[in-house]
């Protein structure tokens, strides 16, 4: 493949024509009417895709400021806090509330694993909690939690606010703001919307909105929800500088999800691509982290069979032309983390496999020539 590489982490995700011909389009001031009825447009479909009863918020910034974000508008120093866990991405969320001086339980699952519904309903009745955090997806796993039946759930607990990290989720596993009680969602536009990095996206609810009010001042400037709604309303009143040509590159991501078929018919294009990839995998001789009913659609965390060097493994994929991630934590050296979210096709897929096949060749791991390209055309296939 020369000096072509195809990007496969959990995102930064793979960049499509349409997208790159919106980034570099001629800059336009960000006063400029048309621009306006871009960033507009694009905040109002985002709204309605994703079922928000309250407002959206599209901002430059990064999937770590907007857990700020979310907790800066939702709680003041006191409050108690109730963390979901279910790895590394998880855990960010823990420093985040300290140092806002918020009393922090964290309920975490054993790496691969989720926590329980049960587990997490009794923590709730212990306390009155400001808010509860939940990761989607969390990377470092590539475990996905079910916040629909965590949302019904919490119909019982109508004083805490729902915040959903959705950065390795948004857009390819299906979400939606009220269906699932979601009170606040955020995510990024590298990861399932396959835009570069440089936006965040925020979902509040109207009820996340009223416990903003009920704060009254908070001591964050450029994260306060009512320093931006003026410009969330009408794009023509400035704040700070937005991402113009994100902006743009964002909108034609959106596009390409209306075309597709909307939120759902993306997730059902994802659900089955991922199913067909980590059954490849596994005829491949990895095993994968994540229990087999907890699986996330965008990332696959594959731990090596015994006697791969992960550096040297990692490298030779390189070589192939091919770029995935390593393992974190505990599992640093003995898995790579391999995304497959956001605009990749089957065609992506199939070389990303047969780059893998090639480097357990090279490493005398490989079980049978074509096996993981194979499993893969045949389960997609059906």
């Amino acid at each position: 493949m020369g000096s072509s590489k195809l990007v496969k982490i959990p995102g930064p995700t793979p960049v499509v024509d349409s997208i790159r011909v919106q980034m570099g389009r001629e800059i336009q001031a960000f006063g400029d009417p048309r621009f306006v009825k871009d960033y507009k447009e694009l905040i109002d479909d985002l709204h309605e895709m994703l079922g928000c009863d309250g407002k959206t918020f599209v901002i430059a910034g990064t999937g770590t400021l907007a857990m700020e974000m979310a907790i800066a508008n939702s709680t003041k120093s006191g409050d108690n806090v109730l963390i979901v866990s279910h790895g590394f991405f998880g855990d960010r969320f823990i420093e985040i509330c300290e140092r806002k001086g918020l009393n922090v339980d964290v309920l975490k699952s054993e790496w691969g694993k989720t926590v329980c519904l049960k587990e997490i309903e009794a923590k709730l009745k212990e306390k009155a909690y400001a808010v509860i955090t939940v990761s989607h997806v969390d990377t470092s796993t590539g475990v996905v939690a079910d916040v629909k039946a965590i949302g019904d759930m919490l119909k019982a607990f109508p004083d805490t606010l729902y915040i959903v990290d959705g950065v390795c989720s948004t857009a390819a596993q299906y979400e939606n703001l009220k269906e699932m009680n979601i009170d606040i969602l955020f995510t990024g536009t590298q990861k399932a919307f396959g835009v570069c990095p440089g936006l965040l996206m925020l979902w509040a609810s109207q009820k996340a909105m009223q416990r903003r009010e009920a704060l009254g001042t908070i001591p964050e400037y450029y994260v306060d929800y009512y320093k931006w709604l003026p410009t969330m309303e009408d794009p023509l009143k400035y704040f700070a500088t937005p991402a113009v040509n994100l902006v743009w590159a964002l909108k034609e991501s959106v596009r390409l999800i209306k075309e597709e078929g909307g939120l759902k018919a993306r997730y059902e294009r994802h659900l089955k691509s991922a199913k067909a990839l980590q059954k490849a995998l596994e005829a491949l001789g990895f095993t994968l982290l994540a229990d087999k009913d907890c699986r996330a659609v965008t990332l696959s965390n594959a731990i090596y069979p015994e006697g791969i060097d992960d550096a040297e493994f990692r490298k030779s994929l390189f070589a192939e032309g091919i770029v995935v991630a390593g393992g974190l934590a505990s599992y640093a050296g003995k898995l790579f983390r391999i995304g497959h979210m956001g605009n990749v096709d089957e065609n992506d897929e199939v070389v990303a496999l047969a780059a893998i096949e090639r480097a357990l060749q090279k490493v005398g791991k490989l079980p049978k020539a074509g096996i993981g390209v194979g499993t893969y055309l045949e389960e997609m296939a059906k």
